[in-house]
């Protein structure tokens, strides 16, 4: 059996132009589900082809057969494959106009970790966020490791990509948003403050936090209620918590 290209690890640009290879059951099950994701190409083991066969042939595809070695080879050993890898393009950038005035938005602060903005996308999708915003710089790849992480809301939670951060809660501000800040100095507890939709929930990058300018411009600054001894979430966490109560509270 011939064996696939040799690409780069953990699911950066392969060697065909522009295209991305995504891995693993949940992401690649949701890229085949999503109408606007391109996609050229499937390599996949027997299970592994056998369970998204139906979705597959509903493409026009046909699955490659490889083996586990070969997608070793391919996305690199310590890559968790399950099985599947799918050559797609990268998906079309959402924009803020194309939010709704009911929306529910996440806003990461320069967030660069990929296995981050993974976790807090799949807490967004989870909870029916309408977007997650991010700056075009010091923000990781749509690539890959994000979306194994993201466990398929990569294709199911829009990604918008701001050149400036302040200028764009500038803007959901003058629409009506409301815009919440999310740091462990804030004065008022999350649980305490009334929330709306539209709604903002910003959170910034571990260990530094929000900057000055992005503080600037939310309307409130508050705090996740911790045990005493222990006031510190990782930003996965602080957003799924985040995401959870705001859905509760702005439900129609």
């Amino acid at each position: 059996m011939s064996h696939p290209p040799r690409g780069d690890r953990s699911g950066r640009r392969s060697q065909a132009g522009s295209d991305l290879m995504l891995y693993g059951i949940h992401a690649a099950e949701a890229a085949l589900r999503n109408p606007r994701r391109q996609i050229s190409r499937v390599l996949a083991t027997e299970n592994a082809g056998r369970r998204l066969e139906a979705l597959i042939a509903a493409r026009g595809l046909t699955a490659e057969p490889a083996t586990p070695r070969d997608l070793d080879r391919l996305l690199g050993a310590d890559t968790v494959h399950q099985g599947i890898a799918i050559e797609a393009a990268p998906l079309t950038p959402a924009h803020l106009d194309d939010v709704d005035d009911m929306a529910m938005l996440v806003v990461l602060d320069q967030v660069t970790d990929p296995h981050n903005v993974g976790a807090v996308l799949r807490s967004a999708a989870a909870f029916g966020a309408s977007g997650l915003v991010v700056t075009e710089r010091h923000s990781p790849p749509l690539t890959g490791t994000l979306a194994k992480t993201a466990s398929g809301a990569l294709d199911i939670v829009p990604v918008i990509a701001v050149k400036n951060l302040a200028q764009a809660l500038a803007e959901l501000g003058e629409r009506g948003f409301q815009r919440v800040g999310l740091a462990e100095e804030g004065s008022d507890t999350l649980e305490s403050i009334a929330l709306r939709r539209p709604l903002a929930l910003i959170l910034g990058a571990e260990g530094s936090g929000l900057r000055r300018l992005t503080r600037e411009h939310c309307d409130q600054l508050c705090r996740i209620e911790t045990a005493p001894d222990f006031a510190s979430l990782n930003i996965s966490n602080a957003a799924a918590i985040t995401l959870h109560w705001a859905s509760l509270k702005t439900r129609g």
